[in-house]
């Protein structure tokens, strides 16, 4: 009999004592159910009600706000504390207020988020292009609703849309803001749910009217004539593709290529970018430019600083002599973030499902859902002026007859029964009763009887034009319309980013980098640097020294290797070796202090190549301690040649030695003494100035003379000269173990 196969689930095991109250119980939990019963509530609830905007082009934490500051009178009143704000807030949005501060900081005027911020600002509220610029607490800032808010709220005690209950029942809260304009497609907007994201870029305001009014006119209509590109609030420049863009408007998926602003400042020899993308920040281009500067990729630039002030954004760039600004503009856009892409993914929420639509569908949800509320908004009014109708209507029969009234109030006993007995004598229903009854004595004349039924004929002229609305779409679309082009009329603003076509674009040839290539790198004693191929090495002859002068250290690199020179007044100098022409064996090279600009009398006493920055220094000194400082304290962000404070100038340097990984190394004193030194006995230091720690003890009259790898000297028994910690003395150099060669500093 076969057996029958089962599935196994992987399970979750619980062993807490305190589950349902039992100790020492262990329950099994197939994992799908862990998943359904814990994570989907969390993934949708990320989903849906916080996310992804919906659209009236919200996530539920800026409708929460803007609803709080609307009801505290905040759109037409005075500003208000930001944390008065945030506190109120706190009714509706069960998050703390950290999260609420942040959600009204890109809202508002100050931090420049949004074509339109919603939140008039005082104060400091940041920049969305600056990553470390950080916005003031919310004790220190004020804040009021801007005047196109009046455009989310007109509607909205005319139960154009639905009321929900907030967090704990205790009130009311709007599901949706009746805006009457598409804010989905003005107010850039970008969130990550789970398994999900969103990202919707801005829109100008009068494009997006004109674009939604051609569309209720003619469905048919072709957006990218009226919607021209996407607008940003940081400007810049939008290469259009009009292919990408109709795809973008098709399926909501896409990007769109922004790059920079910038001028040439021919008197001052320098450029300045005014404007980037809106998907970068000042920090980010800095960093980058930094680092191309550091690895030899851009030799154009002397300097890059951030000039951003109150007057707006500024990032300077100091060029060399010679330099063409245009040529390096395109440069700095192909290596850069000063042109970035801006990705687009339509990602909104339609009746609580999440949908990627393109700019179509967007406008075909956002006209659907207008026209609903637009009609209820109708409906209502409609209802109101029924009401009040019906109410002049009861009162139009008792003022025909008033006289008739007085006596049936006056010959009434009781007041309980003036109501019933008002009903029975005039045939009115309650309500119209209660309101006639409520009428004040002065207004029994004739001037207010003839306006009551004046009235009485205009309202129902009203009514009949509400309900001919109501049966008419073409009146509900118009309705629509005319407040589109109201809004356009009285909100919309020129496009902050220009569009430049195809056919604008600068024709740049695009400068080729420099090719690197092998060579080979030697620095005399005296100072004398030259960078040689491999194939001129091979045919050249003996290498060339000036008289009295010697090779101190060679090296194979590349042809864009940077690299430092440490000098004898604790100075470095940064270059790189594509700074320097290539050599022969027969010429003398370059004369370093000449070539870097060296202090008068200061002389190269170390060439180290630092590469990535990884490895660390060792730095010995005659009175017997040792600095082993991170090479990383030598990096700098921008294009600095030239270092102050490279080492300690409290004694005079003996040796220096890059050191990628701990070695053994010999210490010789003038006594002499040697000592066999661990480099992991030297703790790193970050401070490139700093004295280090005594490693050799030595007496009054005698010092540190050299310093040697191990495998370099021609001691033969190393356990006589070997420590296990420092400071110590060492031992007496025995005949058998002492060597002759003079070493380098390396």
């Amino acid at each position: 009999m076969a057996k029958k196969k089962t599935t196994e689930q992987p399970v979750r095991r619980i062993d807490n004592p305190n589950v349902m109250g039992l100790r020492g119980v262990v329950l099994d939990q197939p994992i799908t159910e862990t998943l359904d019963s814990n994570y989907m509530p969390y993934a949708m609830s990320v989903i849906v009600s916080r996310a992804i905007p919906e659209i009236d082009g919200f996530k539920p934490s800026h409708r929460k706000l803007l609803y709080t500051m609307y009801k505290m009178g905040l759109l037409t009143g005075s500003r208000t504390k930001s944390a008065n704000i945030v506190g109120q807030t706190m009714r509706l949005n069960p998050h703390g207020d950290a999260a609420i501060y942040e959600t009204m900081v890109r809202l508002a005027k100050g931090n420049e988020s949004l074509l339109h911020p919603f939140v008039d600002s005082k104060g400091n509220f940041g920049k969305v292009y600056s990553r470390d610029m950080a916005y003031a607490a919310s004790r220190y800032t004020e804040a009021k609703l801007s005047p196109i808010c009046a455009e989310l709220f007109r509607d909205l005690d005319c139960d154009a849309v639905d009321f929900v209950d907030n967090y704990d029942n205790t009130m009311k809260e709007p599901a949706l803001l009746p805006t009457t304009y598409p804010n989905v497609l003005v107010s850039a907007n970008q969130g990550i749910a789970v398994g999900m994201a969103s990202q919707i870029c801005g829109f100008n305001l009068g494009e997006v009217c004109d674009t939604t009014i051609a569309y209720l006119k003619n469905p048919n209509h072709d957006i990218a004539t009226t919607l021209l590109a996407p607008d940003f609030p940081t400007g810049g420049e939008l290469l259009c593709d009009m292919e990408e863009l109709r795809k973008i408007y098709a399926t909501g998926r896409g990007g769109v290529k922004l790059r920079s602003r910038w001028r040439y400042d021919k008197k001052e020899n320098l450029i300045e970018i005014y404007e980037i993308p809106y998907s970068t920040s000042i920090e980010a281009i800095l960093d980058k430019v930094a680092e191309l500067v550091k690895a030899g990729k851009i030799k154009e630039i002397n300097d890059m600083r951030d000039e951003t002030d109150l007057s707006g954004l500024k990032l300077a760039i100091d060029l060399k002599r010679g330099v063409d600004p245009e040529k390096l503009m395109q440069k700095l856009f192909r290596m850069t973030p000063l042109q970035d892409t801006v990705s687009c993914n339509f990602n909104i929420l339609i009746a609580g499902m999440p949908r990627v639509m393109g700019v179509g569908e967007v406008l075909e949800e956002w006209t659907a859902w207008r026209t609903e509320s637009v009609r209820r908004r109708v409906y209502f009014v409609l209802q109101k002026k029924k009401d009040k109708l019906h109410l002049l209507m009861g009162l139009k029969r008792i003022l025909l007859d008033i006289d008739k009234a007085i006596r049936i109030i006056r010959e009434t006993e009781e007041e309980v029964e003036v109501i019933p007995n008002l009903m029975i004598g005039f045939g009115i229903d309650q309500v119209q009763a209660e309101f006639v009854a409520e009428i004040k004595l002065r207004n029994i004349n004739k001037e207010y009887i003839l306006k009551r039924v004046a009235e009485t004929e205009a309202l129902a002229d009203e009514i009949a034009d509400l309900e001919d609305t109501l049966a008419k779409a073409s009146r509900i679309r118009k309705i629509i319309i005319d407040e589109l082009t109201a809004v356009r009329k009285k909100y919309a603003q020129p496009r902050k980013t220009e569009i430049v076509y195809d056919h604008e674009l600068d024709e740049i040839d695009e400068v080729e980098e420099e090719e690197s290539y092998p060579v080979h790198l030697f620095l005399s004693r005296e100072g004398y640097f030259k960078k040689i191929t491999p194939q001129s090495l091979r045919m050249s002859g003996e290498q060339k020294f000036k008289e009295g002068d010697s090779l101190r250290m060679t090296v194979e690199a590349n042809s864009n290797t940077e690299l430092m020179f440490f000098t004898d007044q604790c100075q470095v100098y940064k270059t790189r070796a594509s700074e320097f022409a290539d050599s022969k064996a027969s010429l003398l090279g370059d004369y370093l202090p000449a070539k870097l600009g060296m202090d008068s009398g200061e002389n190269v006493v170390a060439m180290v190549l630092p590469g990535d920055y990884s490895a660390h220094l060792l730095f010995f000194f005659e009175n017997g301690k040792a600095a082993r400082v991170e090479l990383k304290a030598y990096a700098t962000t921008s294009n600095r040649r030239k270092l102050t404070g490279a080492y300690s100038d409290k004694s005079p340097l003996v040796a220096l030695r890059v050191l990628p990984q701990d070695e053994e190394l010999v210490l010789y004193s003038t006594e002499p003494r040697a000592l066999i030194l661990h480099t992991a006995l030297l703790a790193p230091k970050a401070t490139r100035a700093t004295q280090g720690v005594a490693v050799m003890t030595l007496k009054t009259k005698y010092k540190l003379e050299r310093v040697a790898g191990v495998a370099e000297t021609g001691i033969v028994n190393h356990s006589r000269y070997r420590v296990r910690s420092v400071p110590a003395a060492g031992a007496l150099l025995k005949a058998e173990d002492s060597d002759e060669k003079q070493m380098e500093l390396l």
